[in-house]
């Protein structure tokens, strides 16, 4: 796929890095031309030093037979335009822009046909808010991802020595939970991918990634993990543009302190905020201030400014001073993979968590969502089976008749309980989730969830869903 990014900045600097190891045919425009030479020495892409809002640069760049323009400008304005002349002058197929101002998202009839021609808005700030919440709602879990509109979750966690599971044999879930259907699909240990089957004993610190209906996701984690007590207490450092979106989104429903350095923005913040939510004033790792607004009682502390290390020592402290959970945004990384797991719970990577939106139009067949793990090394995806047995690779096919490439595994199916027209999607809102076995047989339309656990293998996943021409 011919795809042109225009920004060189850090989400899409990640983008290029993504897509280029899935052998797409990269073109990056920016105006900044140390910056698209330092990517241009690390990757296999090419580079056009320009103002992407000019219609000659979009030329020079390959708009004219461009499939994809993927704009991640650090002003909202220049990716809106770019979409519109790329669309207007070129006929771009499929034109994303990155926004950052949430009146953008609010007004949809601004950005679409008519408008400005996005095809899809991606919000990297909301996308990390959503991400942080998940996080609240289920505090004993690493990540959290939901499939098929919510019907199916995705958890990773870390096996503590104590669980009921943990010491025993995957095969002892379902003993252990007749009636509840879940899966383990991926067991990672000491940083190395242990497939799993029925005799694999789960041991402490491993990083399990299991599959289940929403409704089932704490019974499955209460197996390996010590259930912590619902956060209620939060103290957020940082009131930027992610900063504000928390704290509005945990509202009055939780106990929300607000440190942020700049007294200018505090007086904003403090107009956009519940009255219920205290914005103070001062510095994320001052050890006085932590400690007068009482760190210690925190279930949680997140810190969310923009520099790194101020995120990563303010996590520190707060730990040390006595916090429960930390979790710290981390732009490099390098040093999310330092962190993480000593005094840092949790270190998210805002480009790894915009990432997925991304890449679901990128995907090959109809992918409808797809989640990177373990900082990208990994992946989950959604993809839907179309067509019949002799137009697909997988339709009419029990799953281990699947011809699968080693480390992917399909771990659940979501079947529509109202069966469509050909060709129709099915509305997955009213569906069932179909825990993955040997004889499972899938059929047309239904939601199949992948895990893969290297994304080299991803192009042989893409191709199995991919409809015959026999289809059409």
């Amino acid at each position: 796929m011919k795809i042109i990014i225009l920004g060189a900045g850090r989400v899409g600097a990640s983008v290029a890095e993504s897509l280029v190891s899935e052998r797409n045919d990269i073109t990056v425009v920016d105006t900044d031309v140390t910056q698209l030479a330092q990517l241009q020495d690390k990757l296999d892409l090419r580079t056009v030093a320009g103002n992407g809002t000019h219609p000659p640069v979009l030329e020079q760049a390959g708009a004219a037979d461009a499939d994809m323009l993927i704009a991640t400008a650090a002003r909202d304005e220049t990716n809106l335009v770019a979409c519109q002349l790329a669309a207007r002058l070129f006929n771009v197929p499929t034109r994303i822009a990155r926004i950052r101002a949430p009146e953008f998202q609010d007004h949809p009839e601004i950005t679409g046909d008519g408008g400005f021609y996005v095809d899809r808005l991606i919000c990297p700030e909301q996308t990390v808010t959503d991400y942080v919440l998940k996080l609240i709602h289920f505090p004993e879990a690493l990540q959290v991802l939901e499939f098929a509109d919510g019907r199916a979750g995705l958890v990773a966690v870390r096996s503590y020595a104590g669980g009921p599971l943990v010491g025993r044999q995957i095969r002892d879930l379902r003993a252990e939970h007749p009636n509840v259907d879940m899966r383990i699909v991926a067991i990672f240990r000491n940083d190395r991918s242990i497939r799993p089957d029925g005799d694999t004993m789960i041991e402490p610190g491993d990083e399990v990634f299991l599959l289940a209906a929403s409704e089932h996701i704490r019974t499955a984690l209460s197996d390996l993990r010590r259930m912590d007590k619902p956060v209620r207490r939060v103290m957020i450092a940082g009131g930027g543009n992610i900063g504000l979106r928390l704290a509005r989104a945990l509202g009055s429903q939780y106990q929300v302190k607000l440190i942020e350095m700049n007294r200018t923005r505090c007086n904003y913040l403090s107009t956009q905020l519940p009255s219920s939510t205290l914005v103070l004033n001062g510095d994320t790792t001052d050890e006085d201030l932590l400690a007068d607004e009482a760190v210690a009682d925190m279930d949680l502390f997140v810190a969310l400014t923009s520099d790194d290390e101020n995120n990563i020592m303010s996590c520190m402290l707060a730990k040390r001073m006595g916090a429960r959970r930390t979790i710290a945004l981390i732009n490099r990384q390098a040093y999310a993979d330092l962190v993480e797991g000593n005094r840092i719970d949790i270190a998210i990577v805002p480009s790894q968590t915009t990432i997925g939106k991304l890449l679901a139009h990128v995907r090959r067949g109809d992918v409808v969502a797809v989640h990177s793990l373990r900082r990208g090394a990994a992946e989950a995806l959604e993809a839907i089976a179309h067509g019949d047995p002799k137009s697909s690779r997988v339709v009419g096919r029990r799953i281990e008749q699947i011809d699968l490439p080693r480390g992917a595994t399909i771990g659940a199916i979501v079947r529509s309980t109202e069966i469509g027209a050909l060709g129709a999607r099915r509305d997955t809102s009213r569906a069932d989730v179909i825990m993955a076995h040997h004889d499972t047989v899938i059929q047309s339309e239904d939601h199949v969830i992948v895990f893969v656990e290297n994304k080299r293998i991803i192009p042989k996943v893409e191709k199995l869903f991919q409809v015959g021409v026999g289809f059409f």
